[in-house]
Protein backbone atom coordinates (compact mmCIF):
# COMPACT_ATOMS: atom_id res chain seq x y z
CA UNK A 1 0.00 0.00 0.00
CA UNK A 2 1.60 3.72 -0.97
CA UNK A 3 2.59 5.60 1.98
CA UNK A 4 0.26 8.49 0.97
CA UNK A 5 -2.81 6.29 1.32
CA UNK A 6 -1.61 3.68 4.37
CA UNK A 7 -1.87 7.16 6.06
CA UNK A 8 -5.10 8.23 5.69
CA UNK A 9 -6.38 4.47 6.18
CA UNK A 10 -4.55 4.52 9.46
CA UNK A 11 -6.47 8.00 10.20
CA UNK A 12 -9.77 6.82 8.87
CA UNK A 13 -9.53 3.86 11.69
CA UNK A 14 -8.74 6.59 14.26
CA UNK A 15 -11.19 9.23 13.89
CA UNK A 16 -13.53 7.77 16.21
CA UNK A 17 -10.86 8.40 18.99
CA UNK A 18 -11.64 12.38 18.55
CA UNK A 19 -14.64 11.93 20.65
CA UNK A 20 -13.29 9.66 23.23
CA UNK A 21 -13.48 10.75 26.92
CA UNK A 22 -10.33 11.83 28.34
CA UNK A 23 -10.28 9.10 30.74
CA UNK A 24 -10.19 6.59 27.25
CA UNK A 25 -7.04 5.29 26.43
CA UNK A 26 -5.47 6.37 22.85
CA UNK A 27 -4.25 3.62 20.59
CA UNK A 28 -1.07 5.82 20.64
CA UNK A 29 -0.31 5.30 24.09
CA UNK A 30 -0.11 1.34 23.51
CA UNK A 31 3.35 0.08 25.28
CA UNK A 32 5.03 -3.18 23.51
CA UNK A 33 7.85 -4.84 24.55
CA UNK A 34 9.25 -5.12 21.39
CA UNK A 35 9.41 -3.45 17.99
CA UNK A 36 7.83 -6.03 15.37
CA UNK A 37 6.71 -3.57 12.55
CA UNK A 38 3.10 -2.89 14.39
CA UNK A 39 3.40 0.61 13.50
CA UNK A 40 3.72 0.09 9.95
CA UNK A 41 0.53 -1.51 9.60
CA UNK A 42 -2.90 0.03 8.58
CA UNK A 43 -4.72 -0.86 12.08
CA UNK A 44 -4.60 0.59 14.79
CA UNK A 45 -2.67 -0.84 18.02
CA UNK A 46 -5.68 -2.31 20.37
CA UNK A 47 -7.27 -3.26 16.96
CA UNK A 48 -4.12 -4.97 16.02
CA UNK A 49 -4.44 -6.96 19.32
CA UNK A 50 -8.01 -8.27 18.50
CA UNK A 51 -6.68 -10.46 15.31
CA UNK A 52 -3.68 -11.54 16.93
CA UNK A 53 -5.94 -12.59 20.04
CA UNK A 54 -8.56 -14.26 17.26
CA UNK A 55 -6.41 -15.83 15.12
CA UNK A 56 -4.72 -17.19 17.75
CA UNK A 57 -4.61 -21.18 18.13
CA UNK A 58 -5.46 -20.97 21.66
CA UNK A 59 -8.55 -18.82 20.61
CA UNK A 60 -9.47 -21.48 18.93
CA UNK A 61 -9.80 -24.26 21.69
CA UNK A 62 -12.13 -21.95 23.67
CA UNK A 63 -14.57 -23.47 21.74
CA UNK A 64 -13.91 -26.58 23.53
CA UNK A 65 -13.56 -25.86 26.77
CA UNK A 66 -16.17 -26.02 30.16
CA UNK A 67 -17.50 -22.71 31.49
CA UNK A 68 -19.01 -24.07 34.59
CA UNK A 69 -20.78 -27.65 33.70
CA UNK A 70 -18.89 -30.49 32.59
CA UNK A 71 -20.01 -33.62 30.64
CA UNK A 72 -23.39 -32.19 30.45
CA UNK A 73 -25.26 -33.64 26.82
CA UNK A 74 -26.70 -30.69 26.31
CA UNK A 75 -26.06 -27.95 23.03
CA UNK A 76 -27.54 -24.83 25.05
CA UNK A 77 -25.47 -25.37 28.29
CA UNK A 78 -22.46 -22.16 27.80
CA UNK A 79 -19.29 -23.52 26.91
CA UNK A 80 -16.25 -20.61 27.61
CA UNK A 81 -16.34 -19.37 24.18
CA UNK A 82 -20.19 -17.94 25.05
CA UNK A 83 -18.77 -16.61 28.12
CA UNK A 84 -15.97 -15.02 26.30
CA UNK A 85 -17.82 -13.60 23.23
CA UNK A 86 -21.04 -12.35 25.79
CA UNK A 87 -18.02 -10.35 28.15
CA UNK A 88 -16.73 -9.03 25.04
CA UNK A 89 -19.92 -7.91 23.96
CA UNK A 90 -21.21 -5.88 27.13
CA UNK A 91 -17.86 -4.50 28.14
CA UNK A 92 -18.47 -3.48 24.69
CA UNK A 93 -21.13 -1.61 25.34
CA UNK A 94 -20.37 -0.34 28.79
CA UNK A 95 -16.77 1.55 27.21
CA UNK A 96 -18.94 2.81 24.05
CA UNK A 97 -21.62 4.63 26.37
CA UNK A 98 -18.47 5.94 28.45
CA UNK A 99 -16.88 6.69 25.32
CA UNK A 100 -13.89 4.97 26.68
CA UNK A 101 -11.17 2.59 23.82
CA UNK A 102 -13.54 0.08 21.95
CA UNK A 103 -10.75 -1.58 20.56
CA UNK A 104 -8.94 -2.05 23.62
CA UNK A 105 -11.73 -3.74 25.68
CA UNK A 106 -12.37 -5.95 23.19
CA UNK A 107 -9.27 -6.86 22.93
CA UNK A 108 -9.11 -7.43 26.93
CA UNK A 109 -12.44 -9.21 26.75
CA UNK A 110 -11.70 -11.83 24.35
CA UNK A 111 -8.40 -12.59 25.60
CA UNK A 112 -8.90 -12.20 29.27
CA UNK A 113 -9.84 -16.37 29.99
CA UNK A 114 -7.34 -17.92 27.00
CA UNK A 115 -5.31 -19.20 30.51
CA UNK A 116 -8.33 -21.49 31.43
CA UNK A 117 -7.94 -25.34 31.78
CA UNK A 118 -9.91 -28.27 30.55
CA UNK A 119 -12.80 -28.50 32.87
CA UNK A 120 -12.72 -25.31 34.01
CA UNK A 121 -12.25 -24.18 38.05
CA UNK A 122 -12.24 -28.03 38.97
CA UNK A 123 -9.36 -28.25 36.39
CA UNK A 124 -7.67 -24.86 37.56
CA UNK A 125 -7.47 -25.62 40.99
CA UNK A 126 -6.00 -29.65 40.39
CA UNK A 127 -3.66 -27.48 38.34
CA UNK A 128 -2.36 -25.18 41.01
CA UNK A 129 -1.89 -28.04 43.39
CA UNK A 130 0.03 -29.95 40.74
CA UNK A 131 1.98 -26.37 40.03
CA UNK A 132 3.11 -26.02 43.56
CA UNK A 133 4.07 -28.83 44.57
CA UNK A 134 6.40 -29.73 41.44
CA UNK A 135 7.73 -25.99 40.85
CA UNK A 136 6.70 -23.85 44.44
CA UNK A 137 4.77 -22.15 42.00
CA UNK A 138 0.76 -21.50 41.88
CA UNK A 139 -1.12 -21.83 38.55
CA UNK A 140 -3.84 -19.21 37.78
CA UNK A 141 -5.95 -18.84 34.40
CA UNK A 142 -5.37 -15.49 34.51
CA UNK A 143 -1.56 -15.02 34.66
CA UNK A 144 -1.66 -18.23 32.79
CA UNK A 145 -3.16 -16.23 29.98
CA UNK A 146 -0.79 -13.52 29.88
CA UNK A 147 1.74 -16.45 29.57
CA UNK A 148 -0.06 -17.60 26.41
CA UNK A 149 0.06 -14.24 24.82
CA UNK A 150 4.19 -13.34 26.39
CA UNK A 151 5.98 -17.07 26.00
CA UNK A 152 3.42 -19.64 24.39
CA UNK A 153 2.06 -18.36 20.97
CA UNK A 154 3.89 -17.96 17.93
CA UNK A 155 6.05 -21.09 18.43
CA UNK A 156 7.37 -19.98 21.67
CA UNK A 157 8.28 -16.90 20.65
CA UNK A 158 4.78 -15.21 21.90
CA UNK A 159 2.44 -12.25 20.64
CA UNK A 160 3.58 -9.36 21.33
CA UNK A 161 0.31 -8.02 22.66
CA UNK A 162 0.52 -4.35 24.10
CA UNK A 163 1.14 -3.74 27.94
CA UNK A 164 -2.44 -2.61 27.91
CA UNK A 165 -4.04 -5.55 27.15
CA UNK A 166 -1.70 -8.27 28.88
CA UNK A 167 -2.58 -5.84 31.73
CA UNK A 168 -6.31 -6.13 31.33
CA UNK A 169 -6.05 -9.70 30.55
CA UNK A 170 -4.19 -10.45 34.12
CA UNK A 171 -6.18 -8.23 36.14
CA UNK A 172 -9.80 -9.51 34.92
CA UNK A 173 -10.46 -11.54 37.92
CA UNK A 174 -14.16 -11.23 37.62
CA UNK A 175 -14.45 -12.92 41.47
CA UNK A 176 -13.16 -10.05 43.70
CA UNK A 177 -16.22 -7.62 43.48
CA UNK A 178 -15.89 -4.54 44.34
CA UNK A 179 -18.41 -1.53 44.40
CA UNK A 180 -15.66 0.56 42.70
CA UNK A 181 -13.18 -0.04 40.01
CA UNK A 182 -10.20 2.50 39.70
CA UNK A 183 -7.04 2.01 37.37
CA UNK A 184 -3.75 2.24 38.86
CA UNK A 185 -1.01 3.50 36.04
CA UNK A 186 1.84 1.23 36.07
CA UNK A 187 5.23 0.46 33.99
CA UNK A 188 6.09 -2.10 32.29
CA UNK A 189 8.74 -3.30 34.97
CA UNK A 190 5.91 -2.96 37.58
CA UNK A 191 3.49 -5.01 35.70
CA UNK A 192 6.47 -7.68 34.99
CA UNK A 193 6.71 -7.34 39.04
CA UNK A 194 2.86 -8.11 39.18
CA UNK A 195 2.83 -11.14 37.11
CA UNK A 196 6.04 -12.35 38.85
CA UNK A 197 4.20 -12.35 41.90
CA UNK A 198 0.99 -13.63 41.29
CA UNK A 199 2.91 -17.20 40.67
CA UNK A 200 4.06 -16.75 44.18
CA UNK A 201 1.01 -15.85 46.07
CA UNK A 202 -2.65 -15.78 44.52
CA UNK A 203 -3.92 -13.46 46.88
CA UNK A 204 -1.64 -10.79 44.83
CA UNK A 205 -3.07 -12.05 41.84
CA UNK A 206 -6.87 -11.23 43.09
CA UNK A 207 -6.30 -7.78 44.45
CA UNK A 208 -4.12 -6.02 41.28
CA UNK A 209 -5.63 -3.66 39.52
CA UNK A 210 -6.14 -2.80 35.81
CA UNK A 211 -4.00 0.12 34.54
CA UNK A 212 -6.12 1.73 32.20
CA UNK A 213 -10.38 2.16 32.68
CA UNK A 214 -10.99 -0.29 29.93
CA UNK A 215 -9.40 -2.89 31.99
CA UNK A 216 -11.82 -2.30 34.73
CA UNK A 217 -14.65 -2.57 32.39
CA UNK A 218 -13.35 -5.79 31.40
CA UNK A 219 -13.12 -6.82 34.90
CA UNK A 220 -16.96 -6.03 36.52
CA UNK A 221 -18.19 -7.19 32.82
CA UNK A 222 -16.52 -10.52 33.46
CA UNK A 223 -18.89 -11.01 36.63
CA UNK A 224 -22.06 -9.72 34.90
CA UNK A 225 -21.02 -11.81 31.78
CA UNK A 226 -21.35 -15.04 33.88
CA UNK A 227 -23.98 -14.43 36.97
CA UNK A 228 -27.33 -14.60 35.28
CA UNK A 229 -26.20 -16.77 32.35
CA UNK A 230 -25.12 -19.71 35.01
CA UNK A 231 -28.37 -19.21 36.56
CA UNK A 232 -30.00 -20.16 33.51
CA UNK A 233 -27.84 -23.18 32.49
CA UNK A 234 -28.69 -24.37 36.19
CA UNK A 235 -31.89 -24.34 35.42
CA UNK A 236 -32.04 -25.62 31.93
CA UNK A 237 -30.08 -28.66 34.07
CA UNK A 238 -32.28 -29.19 36.14
CA UNK A 239 -29.89 -28.08 39.68
CA UNK A 240 -32.06 -25.54 41.02
CA UNK A 241 -35.56 -23.27 39.81
CA UNK A 242 -35.91 -19.75 39.23
CA UNK A 243 -38.71 -19.74 42.08
CA UNK A 244 -35.09 -20.31 44.29
CA UNK A 245 -33.80 -17.09 44.04
CA UNK A 246 -34.51 -15.00 46.57
CA UNK A 247 -36.51 -11.95 46.24
CA UNK A 248 -33.89 -9.29 47.83
CA UNK A 249 -31.94 -9.76 44.81
CA UNK A 250 -35.07 -9.94 41.99
CA UNK A 251 -36.71 -7.52 43.13
CA UNK A 252 -33.14 -5.12 42.21
CA UNK A 253 -31.81 -7.21 39.20
CA UNK A 254 -34.77 -9.38 38.10
CA UNK A 255 -34.83 -13.31 37.59
CA UNK A 256 -34.31 -13.09 33.57
CA UNK A 257 -30.38 -13.05 32.42
CA UNK A 258 -31.48 -10.52 30.17
CA UNK A 259 -32.82 -8.22 32.51
CA UNK A 260 -30.23 -8.87 34.86
CA UNK A 261 -27.55 -7.87 32.23
CA UNK A 262 -29.10 -5.11 31.72
CA UNK A 263 -30.06 -3.67 34.63
CA UNK A 264 -26.09 -3.69 36.22
CA UNK A 265 -25.30 -2.25 32.47
CA UNK A 266 -27.58 0.94 32.83
CA UNK A 267 -26.55 1.10 37.00
CA UNK A 268 -23.03 1.29 36.15
CA UNK A 269 -23.34 3.91 33.12
CA UNK A 270 -25.50 6.16 35.56
CA UNK A 271 -23.23 6.33 37.59
CA UNK A 272 -19.52 6.37 36.03
CA UNK A 273 -19.76 8.66 33.30
CA UNK A 274 -17.16 11.49 32.77
CA UNK A 275 -15.61 9.74 36.05
CA UNK A 276 -12.27 8.11 36.03
CA UNK A 277 -13.52 4.97 37.87
CA UNK A 278 -16.22 2.31 37.38
CA UNK A 279 -18.91 2.19 39.72
CA UNK A 280 -21.98 0.67 41.28
CA UNK A 281 -25.26 2.04 42.96
CA UNK A 282 -25.40 0.60 46.62
CA UNK A 283 -28.81 -1.13 46.09
CA UNK A 284 -27.07 -2.95 42.68
CA UNK A 285 -23.52 -3.63 44.21
CA UNK A 286 -25.35 -5.44 47.04
CA UNK A 287 -27.90 -7.59 44.98
CA UNK A 288 -25.14 -8.71 42.52
CA UNK A 289 -22.99 -9.72 46.12
CA UNK A 290 -25.84 -11.97 47.11
CA UNK A 291 -26.73 -13.17 43.48
CA UNK A 292 -22.68 -14.17 43.40
CA UNK A 293 -23.02 -15.98 47.03
CA UNK A 294 -26.11 -17.53 45.96
CA UNK A 295 -24.10 -18.96 42.56
CA UNK A 296 -21.48 -20.37 44.94
CA UNK A 297 -23.35 -22.39 47.13
CA UNK A 298 -26.29 -23.78 44.72
CA UNK A 299 -24.15 -24.16 41.76
CA UNK A 300 -21.06 -23.95 41.44
CA UNK A 301 -20.34 -25.81 44.22
CA UNK A 302 -23.29 -28.60 42.95
CA UNK A 303 -21.23 -28.68 39.64
CA UNK A 304 -18.79 -31.57 39.94
CA UNK A 305 -19.39 -34.40 43.25
CA UNK A 306 -16.68 -35.44 45.36
CA UNK A 307 -16.17 -38.24 43.83
CA UNK A 308 -16.12 -36.62 40.11
CA UNK A 309 -13.01 -34.11 41.54
CA UNK A 310 -11.43 -36.85 43.21
CA UNK A 311 -11.60 -38.54 39.68
CA UNK A 312 -10.35 -35.84 37.88
CA UNK A 313 -7.96 -35.28 40.25
CA UNK A 314 -5.93 -38.85 39.60
CA UNK A 315 -6.57 -37.59 36.01
CA UNK A 316 -4.83 -34.62 35.71
CA UNK A 317 -2.10 -35.66 37.99
CA UNK A 318 -2.03 -38.75 35.95
CA UNK A 319 -1.19 -36.79 32.58
CA UNK A 320 1.33 -34.73 34.15
CA UNK A 321 3.60 -37.34 35.19
CA UNK A 322 3.44 -38.94 32.22
CA UNK A 323 4.63 -36.00 30.41
CA UNK A 324 7.12 -34.75 32.42
CA UNK A 325 8.35 -38.43 32.46
CA UNK A 326 8.18 -38.19 28.62
CA UNK A 327 10.18 -35.33 28.44
CA UNK A 328 12.72 -36.45 30.87
CA UNK A 329 12.88 -39.62 28.33
CA UNK A 330 12.70 -37.96 25.18
CA UNK A 331 10.06 -39.83 24.15
CA UNK A 332 9.08 -38.15 20.96
CA UNK A 333 6.26 -40.84 20.45
CA UNK A 334 4.25 -38.29 23.19
CA UNK A 335 1.63 -36.40 22.31
CA UNK A 336 3.33 -33.22 24.44
CA UNK A 337 5.94 -33.65 21.63
CA UNK A 338 3.83 -34.48 18.76
CA UNK A 339 1.21 -31.79 19.14
CA UNK A 340 3.12 -29.03 21.67
CA UNK A 341 6.65 -29.22 21.77
CA UNK A 342 7.73 -29.74 17.98
CA UNK A 343 6.56 -26.40 17.07
CA UNK A 344 8.47 -24.76 19.88
CA UNK A 345 11.40 -22.87 19.25
CA UNK A 346 14.27 -23.71 21.14
CA UNK A 347 14.78 -20.99 23.96
CA UNK A 348 11.68 -22.53 25.31
CA UNK A 349 12.73 -26.37 25.14
CA UNK A 350 15.55 -25.15 26.86
CA UNK A 351 14.95 -22.55 29.48
CA UNK A 352 11.46 -23.84 30.39
CA UNK A 353 11.13 -26.86 33.21
CA UNK A 354 9.98 -29.96 32.32
CA UNK A 355 6.88 -29.30 34.99
CA UNK A 356 5.77 -26.09 33.24
CA UNK A 357 5.75 -27.30 29.93
CA UNK A 358 3.83 -30.58 30.91
CA UNK A 359 1.43 -27.51 33.00
CA UNK A 360 2.07 -25.54 29.63
CA UNK A 361 0.30 -28.53 27.43
CA UNK A 362 -2.40 -29.59 29.46
CA UNK A 363 -3.72 -26.04 30.43
CA UNK A 364 -4.26 -25.46 26.78
CA UNK A 365 -6.50 -28.86 26.12
CA UNK A 366 -9.63 -28.48 25.54
CA UNK A 367 -12.06 -30.99 27.44
CA UNK A 368 -12.33 -33.35 25.08
CA UNK A 369 -8.71 -33.50 24.12
CA UNK A 370 -7.69 -33.94 28.08
CA UNK A 371 -9.98 -36.94 28.00
CA UNK A 372 -8.76 -38.42 25.09
CA UNK A 373 -5.07 -38.12 26.01
CA UNK A 374 -5.94 -39.66 29.08
CA UNK A 375 -7.95 -42.65 28.03
CA UNK A 376 -5.27 -43.31 25.15
CA UNK A 377 -2.30 -43.18 27.68
CA UNK A 378 -3.54 -45.06 30.96
CA UNK A 379 -5.17 -47.57 28.63
CA UNK A 380 -1.52 -48.51 27.29
CA UNK A 381 0.18 -48.35 30.76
Amino acid sequence: MQKEMLKQVQENFLIKEESLSSYATKSKEAIRFYDRGENEDLRPNFYHDIDRIIYSLSYTRYLDKTQVFSFENNDHISKRIVHVQLVSKIARTIARALKLNEDLTEAIALGHDIGHTPIGHVGEAILDELSYKSLKEHFGHNFQSVRTYMVLENGGKGSNLSLQVLDGIMCHNGEMLSACYEPQKKTKEEFLEEYKKSYADLEVAKKIRPMTLEGCVVRISDLIGYLGRDVEDAIRLGIIKKSDLPKEITEVLGNTNKSIVNTIIQDIIENSLDKPYIKMSDKVFKAMKDLKKFNYEHIYNKANSKERIKELKEQFTFLFETYVKDINEHNTKSEIYKAFLNYKDVSYKNETPKERIAIDFIAGMTDDYFQKCYQARSSSK
